[in-house]
């Protein structure tokens, strides 16, 4: 947060700030609060810290100031008053829904709300939307519900039809890469990093400052070069899902530790001292159980790594086609324009539509749950060239 408020970091998205301050300010002057809300919008658009950023406006007795103890707790996630709700796996279910349910009735501790914040919404089950459903018909005098989802298609209709829809966009690369420079990214890297995450601010910025983070996604994109054979198939195959494990990997490590850490602290770790022996052994299941939701978690990484290498992949082909097209449009990969250009100059453009399509099923094979290394192999020997295959 800085001196704009809760809503500075929210990039290239003004009509929805401005939304969010009008029912802050209807809120404020009696005039109520809507009880459900829905925000939608592409990976990286923010819709979560939109949600978050109406949140803490408000529970804040100015509207949002982003420097009270109520604003940097609702950042923290600690707030008294909010429900942060992020499913660890692949799927959020109907026992938990339930329990969620329960908390969100209760009344407020300290505000005049009582908010739940379920980022990923759409990970729901169908048993889980239907408990949510209820609760969002009749919800507690008292309690907002702030869902989050990449589309409204996501959610069930009958969930949909009783959401206010907040609808982000996604940031414009100009955006993106002046956020970037205003936290110390030099102008030209900002700009690189901008373009190659295609309007995911938070990508962007790990692509501008982890130049391991950046490695990966050079190696993910060497596949279209190393596709000229069926055994160079199988080879990208592996190198392709082995650089998406590690920036698994890389994101699970960053969270898992301080997880644990903040865990141990909250029993006693490390003090001395009448009681601390029976709370370290009270933590010791605690700790069993946050490493069970760090693993569900971890394989939850490990697919949506994989689908960001492969959109990746399909935004260089998209690029290759703009480029044999001579199409004017903006190139996410324009600093690697020799690429472009050689791959653009070996395959005609239905070709190059052919293997944009083979990438997207391997998305959807993905997302029904096929092997990642089977659905990736059988993506890599479709890029292989007809020619070279035959």
């Amino acid at each position: 947060m800085d001196g704009e408020g809760v809503f500075g970091d929210l990039i290239g998205q003004e009509i929805v700030v401005d939304q969010l301050e009008r029912a802050v300010a209807a809120a404020r002057s009696g005039a109520g609060a809507m009880h459900a809300w829905l925000f939608t919008g592409p990976p990286g658009s923010g819709r979560s810290v939109a949600a978050r950023a109406f949140a803490a406006a408000l529970l804040c007795d100015r509207d949002g100031c982003g420097q009270c103890p109520s604003c940097h707790q609702v950042h923290a996630g600690t707030h008294a008053d909010l429900l942060l709700i992020r499913p660890d796996g692949l799927s959020y279910g109907v026992r938990q829904t339930r329990d969620l349910v329960l908390k969100a009735a209760a009344a407020p501790v300290v505000g005049r709300w009582r908010i739940v914040l379920f980022e990923d919404a759409d990970r729901a089950t169908e048993q889980a939307a239907n408990a949510l459903l209820k609760a969002i018909e009749e919800p507690a005098p008292r309690t907002i519900w702030l869902l989050c989802a990449p589309y409204a298609d996501d959610l069930p209709t009958t969930i949909r039809s009783r959401c206010r829809l907040v609808t982000l966009r996604t940031p414009s690369t100009a955006a993106v890469a002046q956020t970037l420079e205003g936290e110390g990214v030099p102008a030209e890297l900002a700009l690189t990093a901008a373009r190659a995450a295609q309007g995911h601010v938070g990508r962007a910025r790990r692509l501008a400052t982890d130049p391991a983070a950046a490695g990966r996604r050079a190696d993910v994109l060497k596949v279209p070069a190393e596709v000229g054979s069926l055994g160079q198939a199988f080879k990208a195959a592996a190198a392709l899902v082995r650089a998406a494990e590690l920036e698994a990997e890389a994101v699970t490590e960053e969270l898992n530790e301080p997880e644990k850490e903040a865990l141990r602290r909250a029993f006693g770790e490390g003090s001395t001292g009448k009681g601390v022996a029976a709370a370290l052994r009270g933590g010791a299941g605690a700790m069993r159980d946050l490493e069970e939701r760090q693993k569900s978690r971890a394989t939850r990484l490990k697919r949506d790594s994989l689908d960001r290498a492969l959109l990746d992949l399909a935004g260089f082909y998209r690029d290759v086609l703009a480029v044999q097209l001579g199409a004017e449009v903006e190139l996410a990969n324009a600093s690697r324009a020799d690429e472009l250009g050689q791959q653009a100059a070996a395959s005609f453009p239905s070709e190059t539509v052919r293997r944009i399509g083979a990438v997207m099923r391997c998305r959807e094979r993905l997302a029904a749950n096929v092997a990642p290394l089977i659905a990736v192999e059988e993506l890599t020997l479709s890029l292989v060239s007809r020619a070279q295959a035959g």
